[in-house]
């Protein structure tokens, strides 16, 4: 690191030991303060002629960045402006954030990074992370060393090929790893001097993009088989020797990786995959707090999860987890979970059915006495028969939960649980407001992406989202202040507790099931709290004197420290 954090023997205040100086100090997004930096400092790191003559105040350039901010007419204008930002100074980006999280977090990820990502050739500006290619293969632990952090850091790494609901972006799918990380930094105060984005450029089978003249990636054909599980063995045992004691985040891989990719590698460094366990995690804390107002206790609840794939699969194990938890036989559990992929339901007897949806499947003798007229049951008929309490829809299909659908659920639950948690906001399987025009008011929604409340028969409505920030940054920083050494599902079951506790009464009473998102650092605080205490039950963390105070020593908050020229460079 260019930068060392002291405390001044006399005045006990912090302060930054830079042994850089001059345009160095402005180009580094840490430590560059911009027209902030004071006249001493300026003096000391030889700034004097770098800078405009007025010394700003943080306020001052916070009022700047808002009137820039607005200047930007769409969204994607936003998210490349704070991108920016971010490159040039982190502290004040990181300020704008908070100071702004319902109207900042839409832009910095879901559902604006969807664009950012599918563009990301087209808008490139400056990299950010480290990205990997199958040319690399052999020398990751110097490409690894090349990058000083805080240790141990956050790792959030992706493959590129299932962004969002978007699919195969290659080399554009970096953007999800960067939003995540300032996620972690905002959510629950992880130093950005300790994360790494890393983009595991393995080539894209996306034509368009092959086709692009402007594309930055590896322009292959996306790398398969033994040579690519090579490459992630290699970066796994990189990550090991340069940063021991390292989280890392596996982030947007298609099921044909992620599953493998998580269980290989779960106990060999501290791991999790956000979109198998985080979002698994975000439902289940959503069950517990609709049930607090829903005339059923969680463990009588019936499912229907619309969408096979890796964050289906996740969802319906960690809810029959959480069943098992509570007391419920694990045969009954998972008898009250029913999932469908774009085929209807997924049956045992299913000509060709293996791997993760095997583990999914229904047994035929359960709706041998429904009434259905196709071979697979559709989505209707299982509404029909099933007369479930929850419907959750990670299926990638918009539309999906028509009215038919939601109609007969509401006519056998008197407040359905309707989960369309699909990103973007184009891919969600109904709108809220389609939701509660189809249900008559009754419904509880929460929705992947961010929705706004809706007017209904003279009552107003709010809209949860289920957005797993609430969960990753708690996990992370729960893991960080105990040196967990491995993720368990005990951990993300008491994240999804915690979750939910943190869900004020009245909010969950008027129908929404997930806090506000200007009380993510103290959800982040709670769950990380819960995490860190299973971590340690579990035997996968030692114990700490102070918990609390342990939580609190890894949150940063962004505010300028004095800089001061240590005379080493």
């Amino acid at each position: 690191m260019r930068f060392r954090v002291f405390v001044d023997s006399q005045t006990s205040e912090p302060y930054l030991s830079v042994d850089i100086t001059g345009e160095s100090v402005l180009q580094d997004a840490f430590l560059n303060k911009g027209d902030a930096f004071s006249r001493a400092e300026r003096e000391d790191l030889k700034l004097v002629g770098l800078l405009p003559d007025h010394v700003s105040s943080i306020d001052e350039q916070l009022r700047r960045v808002r009137h820039q901010y607005d200047l930007k007419t769409s969204e994607i204008g936003k998210n490349i402006y704070l991108n920016g930002l971010m490159d040039r100074n982190e502290t004040l980006f990181y300020r704008f954030v908070l100071d702004n999280l319902t109207e900042t977090v839409p832009i910095i990820y879901t559902p604006t990074i969807a664009a950012a990502c599918s563009h990301w050739s087209r808008i490139y500006r400056r990299a950010h992370g480290l990205y990997i290619t199958p040319r690399d293969r052999g020398r990751i632990v110097s490409i690894l060393r090349g990058r000083p952090v805080m240790e141990p850091p956050v790792i959030v790494v992706t493959d590129n090929e299932r962004i969002l609901g978007i699919g195969d972006q290659g080399a554009g799918g970096m953007g999800i790893p960067i939003g995540k990380l300032a996620l972690y930094t905002a959510a629950a105060g992880i130093h950005p001097a300790r994360t790494i984005p890393v983009s595991l450029d393995v080539g894209t089978n996306n034509a368009e993009l092959l086709d692009d003249p402007l594309y930055v990636g590896f322009r292959e054909p996306r790398l398969r088989g033994q040579e690519y599980d090579d490459l992630i063995d290699e970066f796994v045992q990189a990550v090991n020797e340069v940063y021991p004691g390292a989280l890392l985040q596996w982030e947007d891989f298609a099921n044909v990786t992620s599953f493998g990719n998580l269980e290989k590698h779960r106990k060999e460094i501290a791991s999790f995959n956000d979109d198998i366990q985080g979002t698994a995690a975000m439902v289940v804390a959503g069950i517990f707090s609709a049930s607090e107002y829903h005339p059923l206790n969680a463990t009588e609840h019936r499912i229907v999860i619309s969408g096979a794939g890796s964050a289906g699969h996740g969802i319906a194990n960690q809810i029959a987890f959480a069943m098992i938890d509570s007391g419920v036989d694990p045969h009954e559990a998972w008898k009250r979970i029913f999932v469908l992929d774009s085929r209807g339901l997924i049956l045992s007897d299913r000509r060709g059915l293996k791997g993760m949806k095997a583990d999914l499947a229904t047994d035929p003798e359960e709706i041998a006495h429904w009434d259905h007229h196709e071979e697979q049951p559709t989505l209707l008929d299982v509404v029909r028969n099933v007369k479930p309490s929850v419907l959750i829809g990670v299926s990638g299909m918009p539309g999906l939960f028509t009215k038919d659908v939601i109609e007969q659920m509401a006519s056998t639950s008197e407040r359905p649980l309707i989960m369309p948690l699909s990103n973007p906001t184009s891919h969600t399987e109904v709108t809220p407001a389609s939701a509660l025009k189809w249900s008559n008011g009754t419904a509880i929604v929460a929705t992947g992406s961010p929705f706004a409340p809706v007017e209904f028969q003279g009552e107003t409505h709010p809209i949860g989202q289920a957005n797993n920030v609430f969960i990753f940054p708690g996990m992370g920083l729960g893991i960080l202040a105990v040196g967990a050494r491995e993720v368990t599902d005990g951990m993300f079951l008491a994240a999804a507790r915690a979750l939910s506790a943190a869900t004020p009464p009245e909010l969950v009473a008027a129908g929404q099931i997930y806090p506000d998102i200007e009380h993510v650092r103290d959800v982040s605080r709670t769950v990380a709290s819960a995490v860190a205490s299973k971590a340690v039950e579990e035997g996968v963390a030692d114990g700490v004197e102070d918990l609390e105070a342990a939580i609190e020593a890894e949150m940063w908050f962004p505010e300028y420290v004095p800089a001061r020229f240590s005379g080493h460079n």
